[in-house]
């Protein structure tokens, strides 16, 4: 396996290799090592190969007079995490107030984030506003009604996006799908009029500045991004035409696809960028438009090929002329991507082997379900109880989309750098548990 080319191309972090024990090493942290310290399973996010991916971005995109880098948070939101995008000079795209009161616990305030989502409650967005979010990516007429009616009691005036959705279809997997017409998210392009005669002459409390458009995840077409740009510049100037209005923010979403296996081959932020920025360039002169401020939003392309999950091999299972199992102390519970989306990962056995001596198995969670399979039919170094298995690719959506299914505890997390790693999710215990259990007075 390579570890060439641009990050989010890379199938393992940067610095990966084996050192003299013959162990895995990234970042100067002997992997096994760190599975002894820490215990597995075993969240493990690169500092080094995050900041690289960040920075490519910031780069790529240089070229560009005014452009706004905000995280996708539901990819990874930890404290720490945010903690090193805001002091990479990155705002935030938000979609909860949980996500929200991470951000207010770590000092970061709320001046360059986006709060986006298809059904914000009123909790969510009076808990945003009071804490001066700079706008909304507004999804739906429910929303731009409850939004004005918040504001004006609060007498602010709230600066807003429209989310629409540009009918753009990727190949991707169905439910990580957002631009094609049929989605929960966005308004319809034939709603946008309606949308603005109830905000020009209603809510006066909400002041419409952008478009915001998401038309997928882990996207390998760099082809779409210049449609999506077309569809929004195009939008922006029917808008200017019809209502003398012209929106000076676009919002492109994210969406940038990474290496999960040799297969994959996406594209890199370069490549998006330079599609982009051409884009951009064609259309404003075509519809005589100034440029527009331009956000995006990476999510899984900035954190994925940073993160690793470490697992201790535990029971095995050969079925002759069928397949072997190989069971791991996690699965399901602390990354259920490859039971809800077919996802496929690497990994590779952590410690040292005395020889080559590669078998196909399958890894399997330790979950009461037949579908807890992390990964199907890979070569593995003669794999044995008590090896540690290092699955990569794993920083993105394994943490936050992680459960307590089986009762059984939630991972800790730790950040490496230079030979450095501190924990920075600590490990679930049992007592956390059970503390927000309650056993009402007439069962005791």
């Amino acid at each position: 396996m390579s570890n060439q080319g641009f990050v989010n191309q890379n199938i393992k972090p940067l610095n990966t290799k084996r050192n003299e024990k013959g162990n895995l090493e990234i970042s100067g942290c002997d992997v096994v090592e760190l599975a002894k310290k820490y215990s597995t399973p075993l969240y493990v996010m690169d500092e080094a190969t995050l900041t690289k991916m960040a920075n490519d971005y910031k780069e790529a995109f240089s070229k560009y007079e005014n452009v706004k880098m905000t995280f996708a948070s539901k990819a990874l939101m930890t404290s720490s995490i945010a903690k090193i995008f805001h002091n990479l000079g990155f705002g935030f795209d938000v979609v909860s107030m949980g996500e929200i009161y991470t951000l207010l616990n770590s000092g970061i305030d709320l001046s360059k984030v986006s709060f986006n989502g298809n059904n914000k409650s009123l909790e969510e967005i009076a808990f945003a506003i009071d804490n001066n979010i700079d706008h909304f990516s507004v999804d739906n007429f429910y929303e731009l009604e409850k939004l004005n009616l918040i504001a004006k009691e609060k007498n602010k005036i709230q600066k807003i996006h429209l989310r629409i959705t540009p009918g753009i279809e990727c190949h991707t997997h169905e439910y990580i799908k957002t631009g094609q017409s049929d989605s929960k998210f966005g308004f319809d392009l034939n709603q946008i009029n309606d949308a603005i005669e109830l905000i020009k002459n209603e809510y006066k409390n909400l002041e419409l500045v952008g478009l915001h458009a998401h038309i997928g995840s882990q996207i390998f077409e760099t082809s779409v991004y210049f449609d999506e740009v077309k569809i929004l510049l195009s939008e922006i100037k029917r808008i200017k035409d019809k209502f003398n209005l012209e929106l000076n923010e676009i919002n492109l979403g994210g969406g940038l696809g990474v290496t999960y296996t040799k297969e994959d081959n996406p594209p890199s932020v370069y490549e998006i960028a330079d599609t982009i920025i051409n884009s951009i360039e064609i259309h404003t002169k075509e519809f005589n438009l100034k440029k527009p401020v331009l956000y995006i939003e990476p999510g899984r392309s900035l954190v994925c090929s940073a993160g690793f999950s470490l697992y201790t091999i535990g029971s095995q299972k050969n079925i002759e002329g069928v397949r072997k199992y190989v069971a791991i102390d996690g699965g399901m519970a602390d990354n259920p991507r490859p039971s809800m989306y077919q996802a496929k990962y690497f990994a590779e056995i952590a410690n040292a082997k005395e020889k080559d001596d590669f078998e196909k198995v399958t890894v399997a969670g330790k979950f009461c379900e037949s579908g807890d399979i992390l990964i199907k039919d890979i070569e593995l170094n003669s794999p044995k109880s008590g090896d540690i298995l290092c699955v990569y690719d794993t920083g993105a959506y394994c943490y936050s989309m992680s459960s307590n299914y089986n009762n059984i505890l939630k991972p800790a997390m730790v950040l490496i750098n230079n030979g450095v790693s501190d924990v920075i999710v600590k490990r679930q215990t049992l007592e956390q548990l059970v503390q927000n259990d309650v056993i009402i007075d007439r069962l005791k």
